[in-house]
C-alpha cells in the first residue's frame, strides 16, 4: 500500500504512482493534454449543494467534513478506483481550491487512509 497525497492542480509536479483530478468541475486555465491523470473522478467530488453551502469559508470545515464523509459513505462505487490504486502504490489527489487546508481533498484524504486502514 503506498500513501496518498494531496496536490494543487495549478502547483502539482509530476509525481509517483496513480494521479486522479477530485473535482467535480474541471480546473479552471488548465488543458487536459497538460494533466498527466489516470482518471478524473467527479463523483467523489462534494455534491453541488454542499459545495455552494461550504463555499470555502474556513468557519465551516468540520461541518463540511462530516457531510461530505456521509455523501462518501454513499459513494462506495465512485471510490474503488482510489482505493483499489492506492492498495497497489503511491496516489496524488489533484484538486483546484486555493485553500490548501480547507477543502475536499483534505477530507478525501483522510476518508482513504482510514477505509484502507479498517478494511
Amino acid at each position: 500500500m503506498g500513501d496518498i497525497v494531496i496536490r494543487r492542480v495549478y502547483d502539482a509536479e509530476p509525481g509517483e504512482g496513480a494521479a486522479f483530478l477530485v473535482d467535480g468541475m474541471w480546473p479552471r486555465g488548465v488543458r487536459k493534454e497538460d494533466l498527466k491523470l489516470n482518471g478524473w473522478v467527479r463523483d467523489v467530488a462534494p455534491s453541488p449543494d454542499l459545495r455552494r453551502w461550504f463555499g470555502h469559508r474556513p468557519e465551516r470545515f468540520e461541518e463540511f467534513r462530516l457531510r461530505y464523509r456521509q455523501e462518501l459513505d454513499r459513494a462506495p462505487d465512485a471510490l474503488r478506483p482510489l482505493l483499489e490504486a492506492a492498495r497497489r502504490g503511491s496516489v496524488t489527489l489533484l484538486y483546484a481550491a486555493k485553500d490548501t487546508e480547507h477543502n475536499n481533498a483534505v477530507v478525501l484524504r483522510d476518508y482513504l487512509r482510514d477505509r484502507l486502514t479498517t478494511a
